[in-house]
């Protein structure tokens, strides 16, 4: 009889044991994972202009089974995409089209219904079911764009003005494009919906268009075209004979500032180096600096023209196109974007226009280099300046002397490397510097822009 008990209990046991380790089996297995497969609407603005589709993700680590997409309006629910796969996948991306004739629908808003089923054995083998709903409010209209004033003109490595007037409930994004893909940014400007932003054509590139482009939550477009008169002009090709004595003097001493010519013996190739990695290295720190654009609103942008050193001599012009030939053999090439002033040695170097610091180092090829900002993406760089008298942060008034000029970095005597950027883009320093170009080009603009917004 106790062996009989004993062989019961052991049974009895046995089948718990049993249980408990199908239940552990179910609660730990992934084919019965319990997490119901997430849904991630991608345009998450909440906005649906019915003309591009909408972009959705469904996860889920057993895969997903099954799904359905019904779109709720005034008048019924429609469904829009339904599929069972064959081979379920842990990652579905479903593009949603409107349906036909979706239009011309009067609603303002309108609901998206997700369903989506998983292949996990939870829920007695039905698997996970997660339903997500989505309100999307309906624009179907874009934003409106008009031209208010801009400069007649621009020329290849100049700038250029433009006001505008863009009008949309739900606008999210607005810039300038020009042909070469730049995005040039705007700054409110006088009254609400009207923006300003200084243009620059490359000197580097071939032609110029610019289009103001406005998008809104939605994802429709408006664009207007600025109509600006391009002027080509001819900048300056030179060749420049390399010899020994530059290389084993100037390369030479540069050559052991940089970790880049470090190791590097052949003096051409460190001449290389620094002509055109270096100088790229510089002028990619110099381009962030000069792109900040500022966002508040601003009713008036003064300028005086710009002149940085009294009596100084132009040695070296702006755009400069320069190749480099050594013994006959061509070696390298760079453009110079700048303009180069002497005067005497270490002479004054004073600012007609009030501006802020953003920068005050050396700066590899541009020595002691300083940047100003001058309000709306114009900035002006002084480089190989033997002391500054100013510091980064310090908004410093007309008038004011901010550095003294000097050889430092690749400069072969004493001088002023003095250029003008719009929103990273050096432009010709000339035209800042004419009185009259910059009442043409901006000061007028923005009086006959700000008459004409006050009319309306």
């Amino acid at each position: 009889m106790r062996r009989r008990k004993n062989n019961s209990s052991f049974g009895v046991l046995f089948v718990l044991v049993l249980i408990i380790a199908a239940g552990l089996y179910v609660y730990f297995s992934a084919t019965f994972e319990r997490k119901a497969p997430s849904i991630v609407l991608q345009n998450s603005s909440g906005f649906w202009n019915l003309k591009k589709p909408l972009k959705l993700t469904i996860k889920d680590d057993s895969g997903v089974q099954a799904y359905k997409i019904v779109m709720h309006t005034q008048d019924g629910d429609k469904t829009l995409q339904y599929e069972k796969l064959l081979n379920p996948q842990k990652e579905v991306d479903l593009e949603i089209a409107p349906p036909r004739g979706a239009y011309t629908m009067k609603d303002k808003e309108i609901k998206l219904i997700v369903e989506a089923q998983d292949t996990s054995k939870w829920n007695f083998l039905k698997g996970n079911l997660a339903q997500q709903a989505f309100k999307l409010k309906i624009d179907k209209k874009r934003p409106s764009v008009s031209i208010v004033g801009n400069s007649y003109k621009i020329s290849k490595g100049g700038s250029a003005l433009v006001v505008f007037k863009v009008d949309d409930e739900n606008l999210e994004d607005l810039y300038i494009l020009s042909n070469h893909n730049k995005h040039f940014k705007a700054e409110p400007f006088y009254k609400e919906g009207y923006y300003i932003a200084l243009l620059a054509w490359p000197v580097k590139d071939s032609g110029f268009k610019a289009t103001v482009v406005a998008t809104d939550a939605a994802g429709n477009v408006g664009k207007a075209y600025v109509p600006l008169y391009l002027k080509n002009k001819d900048y300056r090709l030179s060749k420049i004979t390399i010899s020994d004595k530059f290389l084993n003097g100037k390369i030479a001493e540069l050559a052991d500032q940089f970790e880049e010519t470090q190791g590097v013996d052949n003096k051409l190739e460190q001449f290389k180096i620094i002509n055109e990695d270096i100088r790229a290295k510089n002028e990619k720190l110099i381009h962030k600096i000069t792109s900040k654009v500022p966002e508040e609103m601003i009713e008036n942008f003064k300028m005086k023209k710009l002149y940085p050193l009294k009596n100084g001599q132009v040695v070296a012009y702006f755009g400069d196109h320069r190749k480099y030939y050594y013994k006959g053999k061509f070696i390298s090439e760079a453009y110079h974007l700048g303009l180069d002033m002497a005067s005497h040695a270490m002479a004054p170097i004073v600012t007609q226009n009030g501006g802020e610091v953003v920068f005050a180092d050396y700066n590899g090829l541009y020595g002691n280099n300083l940047i100003l900002s001058h309000g709306l993406g114009l900035y002006t760089l002084y480089g190989h300046c033997s002391s500054f008298d100013v510091n980064v942060g310090e908004d410093v008034g007309p008038n004011t002397k901010i550095a003294s000029t000097g050889k430092t970095g690749y400069a072969m005597g004493d001088h002023l490397h003095f250029g003008v950027l719009v929103q990273g883009i050096e432009v010709r320093p000339q035209e800042w510097m004419d009185k009259q170009w910059i009442k043409l080009n901006i000061s007028d603009i923005i009086k006959n822009a700000k008459k004409i917004i006050d009319e309306q």
